[in-house]
């Protein structure tokens, strides 16, 4: 149960439009200029935004994988450590990141695609 760096950058490559933004010590995820997470390589984990119910019932459930980053407005952030997340969950938590953040028009079609993929 580990998910790698490189695994989870590929995962990035599912959701439209994201960009990948060196900012020294992280890189941080955006959809159309918007923040959704984090990577922060030197400790293998990443930050993503989430619902304040979901960051709570993360951090409850697994405090040893997820811990509270911080909240802003409605959101919890959420920090993630790689190596106690399987894949699927992790794919899972930041396609909500991004779909909390992305423009409706992006999350329709991403949705409305995946109806297809399945």
């Amino acid at each position: 149960m580990s998910v790698t760096l490189d695994g989870f950058i590929a995962m990035l490559d599912t959701l439209p439009e994201t960009e990948q933004v060196d900012a020294g010590n992280w890189t941080a995820l955006k959809v159309c200029g918007k923040g959704y997470g984090y990577i922060w390589e030197k400790t293998r984990t990443v930050g993503l935004k989430a619902t304040l119910d979901e960051q709570i019932a993360l951090v409850a459930e697994r405090p040893e994988v997820f811990k509270i980053q911080f909240t802003a407005g409605q959101f919890g952030w959420i920090v993630v450590h790689l190596e106690g997340i399987e894949p699927d969950e992790l794919l899972e938590l930041v396609t909500e990141a991004w779909c909390l953040t992305a423009p409706k028009r992006l999350v329709d079609a991403h949705e409305f695609g995946s109806l297809y993929d399945e």
